[in-house]
């Protein structure tokens, strides 16, 4: 793309005196920003629609990410680096006298999602374009995100996240192309002219679905994909009659109800009424966005469905929307008039399904009483598409009703949505290899033996344009004088890097590099939270979705051992060390609020401990989202990767931190294992039991947490300190409640459910390794560069070229600068 300073400057006026009626001179930062964005998207949509035209002309196959969650970050400097234009727009602004890095610092975090599901669409999105792959995405378009965090008296509080309130410059609104979802209701069976039932849903609670569409620019390339997300309306909206008789709540009442549809993502579902919301949002944007596919695919080939499998590939990221399947199914059923053989044909082979977890909170299971009078047609077609189904399993396994109960769709009152998933899906996805391992050989080990052919493994993977490119940019242009920069669209080119292992002038610079990112994170953590940590401390940083199995428990109870230890002798030879920690918990996850709470009284103690010599400082950054976390990933010396072995599924935030350089610390869990392969055990320091130790202790019910607090030196102690007053838990009882998930057991589940007792001394000694390996500075850093250097197979490029290859069918398309 080539952008001209004159008309680039010419274009920025027009916008500021358009929306807002002022010169560049008397602009605020965030209308600044707001008219460079759309000056910028000005010269974008030309070609994005040309994109679009390419695609319908050479009638190539497309595939649709569904996902409840996209966790894009900020638009505006990812968008600008893929432009390549980020150069001639600093310059522009620099003759404004406007710096651009706080141009980009006006613009909010996206509220599209939270944590890994939202973050990895986001990087396949990117790697999609900037593999020239035709592919889009589908969501919903939350008012207000998760939440926005505040820490206030140690705990954390939930604030709306109103990412809009000044405006969105990079989503169009598309009013003409509207759809209607319907809830509730009842069917009704009509005959057509030969005598064939057919359905239709009567009285039924109609919602808007509203788009807005995003444009995902592609690295250096003329391929523009679409982000579409879908904003909940009702086509009633405001009943002027009732709000003239005075009667005001009622007047919004039906507004207000079909927008909390796209009000607020994973709203608290501990009731009734929180599930069924849940249960309408993924229906909603998966209806929605199967209608826009049906009106896409017709628009080029009419009423033919005989080519719809061969030219529309969609992708489930983890259960939540898996009720596409059924819905696919009613529009050919119930509109488009296709027979159900025909349909349910055509459904498997569109649809493919990742599985994100082995954990059973996110295989999701709907309760029938909940889930049929919401959507009474879709629970109609998923007890046919289960009958059908059990026969097949009658068949293959006769008389074994046990293997069949377990298999079956619909059991114990409840539609287990992973289970429909696998059914209706013609690939079936783990997201790391140990992952896929234990899916097949044992969480779902008799859909394996099933289905083989539908399993495989799609190791996830990063884009390096927003976690190196633009959150790195001193080391990614070091790494460019170094070896060139197709490392930017091709990361197995950082292996060049080893050549320079030996080479102290280029360890001495990426050290340097790593000095500088600590001191930019050190500066904002003495902004925004008053405590002073020391750059040159070990930055050991954990920063993920706060939950029991991720253990950052684990990482607290180390650091008050430490913290025991210097209080009896201060001049204990300790390296010095900042934890960090970033992380939100659900809103009704009451044990992972509790463990903020721990995190934050433990380090109102310590950081106020003169006596221990600033040895230790313990810092939690509020509201963790996207562009803190690209402060925190250049800045990280080590990557906390801490899991229960067995536990997670892969992690994408472990792949951060290694293209940075930050060493990882971990259990041989998820992407672990393949992050160790690529770097060898010499470059990471690996500790805890082993998945297959794990599983063997759950099967055998051999594990008793007693006997390591009894036993491990030091561990009594802190595990006692979680209740003994040590630490300020304002009286709520929560601290006492953590010790008796890891001594007793709490909410009938067995003591200590995720191993920390067990793994603590091996991770103290890995701790102990780690310190004494960061005294040799050379030494540390010529394992950081040794992970940059090995970080080429996690980048998202490769993993979506997989799965366009294995899964999706689809090929890179040449967009051509001109349409006849």
């Amino acid at each position: 793309m080539t952008i001209d300073k004159t008309e680039l400057k010419n274009s920025i006026t027009k916008e500021l005196r358009r929306d807002f009626g002022k010169t560049i001179e008397e602009a605020h930062e965030y209308e600044l920003y707001y008219a460079v964005s759309r000056a910028v998207l000005d010269y974008v949509v030309e070609k994005w629609y040309n994109t679009k035209k390419t695609y319908a002309k050479k009638q190539v196959k497309q595939t649709y990410y569904f996902s409840a969650e996209f966790l894009m970050g900020r638009f505006m400097g990812n968008n600008l680096i893929n432009l390549r234009i980020n150069d001639i727009i600093r310059e522009t602004l620099e003759e404004f006298g406007v710096d651009i890095n706080k141009l980009e610092d006006s613009e909010m975090d996206a509220g599209l999602g939270n944590g890994g599901l939202g973050r990895l669409a986001a990087c396949f999105l990117d790697s999609l374009a900037t593999l020239k792959l035709p592919g889009h995405g589908y969501g919903l378009r939350y008012k207000y995100g998760m939440f926005e965090q505040k820490i206030e008296d140690g705990f954390q509080v939930e604030y709306p996240d109103d990412w809009t309130k000044y405006g969105d410059p990079w989503s169009i609104k598309r009013m003409d192309r509207m759809f209607k979802v319907k809830f509730g209701g009842q069917i009704e069976v009509y005959k057509d002219e030969y005598g064939k039932d057919y359905y239709k849903m009567i009285n039924t609670e109609t919602v808007l679905a509203v788009p807005y569409d995003v444009p995902v620019v592609g690295y250096g390339n003329d391929t523009i994909n679409t982000l579409r997300l879908w904003e909940a309306r009702s086509p009633e909206g405001f009943d002027l009659k009732l709000f003239n008789d005075q009667t005001y709540l009622q007047a919004s009442s039906k507004a207000v109800e079909a927008e909390d549809i796209s009000r607020v993502l994973y709203p608290n579902d501990t009731k009734k009424d929180g599930k069924q919301l849940r249960l309408k949002q993924q229906y909603f944007f998966t209806s929605a966005s199967l209608q826009d596919i049906v009106r896409r695919y017709k628009s080029i080939y009419g009423n033919d469905f005989s080519r719809f499998a061969d030219k529309i590939a969609i992708q489930l990221n983890d259960t939540h929307p898996v009720v596409a399947i059924p819905e696919l199914m009613r529009i050919f059923l119930d509109v488009e008039k296709l027979n159900w053989d025909e349909s349910w044909n055509i459904c498997k082979k569109v649809f493919a399904y990742t599985n994100h977890t082995i954990l059973s909170e996110a295989l999701e299971k709907w309760d029938i009483p909940l889930f049929q009078p919401l959507l009474p047609r879709i629970y109609q077609i998923i007890e046919e598409i289960n009958r059908r189904f059990l026969l097949e399993l009658q068949q293959k396994y006769p008389g074994d009703w046990k293997r069949i109960n377990k298999m079956s769709i619909i059991g114990n009152g409840q539609i287990r949505m992973a289970w429909l998933a696998i059914v209706g899906s013609h690939k079936v996805n783990g997201v790391a290899a140990l992952h896929t391992e234990i899916l097949k050989n044992s969480e779902l080990k008799e859909w394996n033996e099933l289905y083989p052919e539908k399993f495989l493994n799609k190791t996830n993977g990063i884009t390096q344009r927003r976690w190196l490119l633009k959150a790195n940019p001193e080391l990614a242009a070091l790494i460019t004088e170094l070896i060139g920069d197709k490392w930017i669209t091709d990361l197995y080119e950082l292996k060049k890097l080893e050549k320079y292992l030996d080479d102290d002038n280029i360890l001495n610079r990426v050290a340097q590099i790593k000095f500088n990112n600590k001191q930019k994170l050190a500066d904002y953590i003495k902004e925004t939270t008053g405590i002073e940590v020391d750059p040159n401390s070990i930055f050991d940083i954990q920063v993920k979705r706060l939950h029991e199995y991720k253990r950052q428990l684990l990482n607290v109870l180390h650091i008050m051992d430490l913290y025991n230890k210097l209080k009896e002798n201060p001049y204990l030879d300790v390296e010095p060390r900042t934890f960090i920690f970033g992380a939100k918990a659900a809103a009704g996850y009451r044990r992972a609020k509790g463990i903020i709470k721990l995190i934050n009284s433990i380090a109102e103690v310590i950081n106020n401990d003169s006596s221990i010599n600033g040895k230790i400082k313990v810092v939690f950054l509020e509201n963790y989202r996207v562009s803190l976390a690209e402060k925190i990933f250049p800045a990280a010396d080590v990557s906390e990767q801490i899991s229960t072995a067995s536990k997670e599924a892969s992690g994408t935030g472990n792949m951060k931190f290694m293209l940075n350089g930050a060493l990882t610390l971990g259990t041989m869990d998820g992407a672990n294992v393949e992050i160790v392969e690529e770097v060898g055990m010499d470059n990471a320091f690996i500790f805890g039991l082993s998945a297959q130790e794990v599983e063997a202790y759950q099967a055998n019910n051999e594990y008793n947490p007693y006997d390591e607090y009894m036993n491990v030196e030091g561990l009594k102690k802190v595990v006692d300190q979680l209740a003994d007053g040590t630490y300020d838990d304002n009286h709520t009882g929560i601290f006492k409640e953590l010790q008796n998930s890891l001594l007793y057991g709490v909410d009938g589940s067995r003591p200590d459910v995720y191993f920390l007792l067990k793994d603590f001394a091996s991770y103290r000694e890995a701790q102990n390794k780690l310190q004494n390996a960061f005294k040799d500075k050379r030494e540390w850093t010529k394992k950081a560069l040794k992970n940059i250097a090995n970080a080429g197979k996690f980048s998202s490029d490769r993993t979506i070229a997989e799965y366009a290859k294995e899964i999706w069918n689809i090929e890179p398309v040449e967009v051509n600068d001109y349409i006849d």
